[in-house]
Formats: structure tokens, sequence, C-alpha cells
């Protein structure tokens, strides 16, 4: 039986912390920046955890 392989696309997007946790980035910060506020793109910079059943999935595909 064949190993499964890692799913580069998820390796590049999440990272899996000690705990287990999932962290993934914000959207919507790469153009047009001048009508967003700098408060709204100051909370775009950090990552957030994934929610949820999601994270199962985002392991699995990471862990292979």
């Amino acid at each position: 039986m064949p190993k499964q392989k890692t799913h580069r696309g998820a390796k590049k997007r999440f990272k899996i912390t000690s705990g287990g946790k999932v962290l993934r980035h914000h959207s919507m910060r790469s153009h047009i920046l001048t009508k967003k506020t700098t408060k709204r793109k100051r909370k775009l910079r950090k990552s957030t955890e994934v929610q949820g059943k999601f994270s199962d999935s985002v392991k699995q595909m990471i862990q292979g």
C-alpha cells in the first residue's frame, strides 16, 4: 500500500502548533487597501485559529 502524500497547498497555507491547533492567515490583505481602515488592515496581519471540524481535515492533509 503506498503512503499518503502531504497536500502541498495546505502545507504552505496552514501551520500546526505544538498544542495541536491549526493556524491560518487572513484573506483580503493583498490589494485595494486604500478603502480599508488602518484598524482592519492591522487585524488582518495576525494569524488566527481554524475553527471547528475543518481543522481535522487540514491536519489530515498536512500530516499525510
